[in-house]
């Protein structure tokens, strides 16, 4: 088993910066990939970024591209979500997850990560 545990959120004015981080206890995250994921109420889980275990990282084609940055630490087994020029579209719970393997075919597909954390939210004020 692998437990994840993110933190770093909270309320923030727009155009503010957070650090997300996600750190592991239980069993270490070695060889896998990791992503981060968002879902506002009412609204789809959304595929945020992801990056591989060797450091190649994965954002979507437009919403956070440019602004978001994912890194890791694998000797902390700690991933983290770098995230600047908030808006308010960007409200969310942040959640984490760990892949199956080191680097994945589709990094957009929840089905591919199996292990989620329990998320941080994240407010971006007007």
């Amino acid at each position: 088993q692998v437990q994840l545990v993110e933190s770093g959120g909270g309320l923030v004015q727009a155009g503010a910066s957070l650090r997300l981080s996600c750190a592991t206890s239980g069993r270490s995250f070695s060889g896998r990939a990791m992503g981060w994921f968002r879902q506002a109420p009412g609204k789809d889980r959304e595929f945020v970024a992801a990056i591989s275990w060797r450091g190649i990282a994965t954002y979507p084609e437009d919403s956070v591209k440019g602004r978001f940055t994912i890194s890791r630490d694998n000797a902390k087994s700690v991933v983290y979500l770098q995230m600047n020029s908030l808006k308010p579209e960007d409200t969310a719970v942040y959640r984490c997850a760990a892949g199956r393997f080191p680097s994945l075919t589709n990094w957009f597909g929840a089905a591919e990560y199996d292990y989620w954390g329990q998320g941080t939210q994240v407010t971006v004020s007007t």
